[in-house]
């Protein structure tokens, strides 16, 4: 009898393997937002890539919150593997955010709120994959520190006002 139950406890494990998660994919020239059907390194600010369930390449976003209102929006066509974002605290600059620094937004700390606009002229939401990077980065644009599971639905899915490059207002 307990060998049977030694026998049940492990053919049970077998089937309880973690799946790995799919790794982030550089940011190329090829790269082109998932909304905007633009080249995503033509935007300044933080970027983001979607994994999905039976999707063999990421999409990309040419803002974070673009991507955040994807993951917590109603409309996927397919369940989500893994969601990458730009770690701003290792990126050169904010024109340039790097084609490898990706962290995974579930462990990223966000600045929520700040004045800062992201690639399509919308407020952003900043990633960092350290909590103490981003705390200095609000303190000078503003904004709060949240991880990804506190970020209101309404920072990403909220109408905004977006201030273009030339300063009009859509």
């Amino acid at each position: 009898m307990r060998r049977l139950a030694l026998v049940l406890l492990l053919l049970a494990g077998c089937g309880e393997e973690e799946a790995a998660l799919p790794e982030p994919v550089r940011l190329t020239a090829e790269a082109l937002g998932h909304y905007c059907m633009m080249t995503v390194l033509d935007h300044d600010g933080p970027k983001a890539q979607i994994h999905l369930e039976g999707v063999p390449e990421p999409i990309f976003f040419v803002q974070v919150r673009d991507a955040l209102a994807y993951a917590k929006g109603p409309e996927r066509s397919a369940d989500l593997l893994a969601i990458y974002v730009s770690d701003m605290g290792a990126a050169p600059s904010w024109a340039e955010p790097g084609p490898d620094n990706w962290v995974l937004a579930e462990g990223a700390s966000f600045v929520v709120g700040g004045e800062v606009r992201g690639g399509m002229g919308a407020p952003e939401i900043v990633p960092f994959y350290s909590a103490e990077a981003a705390a200095r980065f609000a303190a000078r644009h503003g904004g709060e520190v949240r991880a990804f599971a506190d970020i209101p639905v309404g920072a990403v899915l909220a109408p905004v006002e977006v201030k273009l490059a030339d300063g009009d207002r859509q």
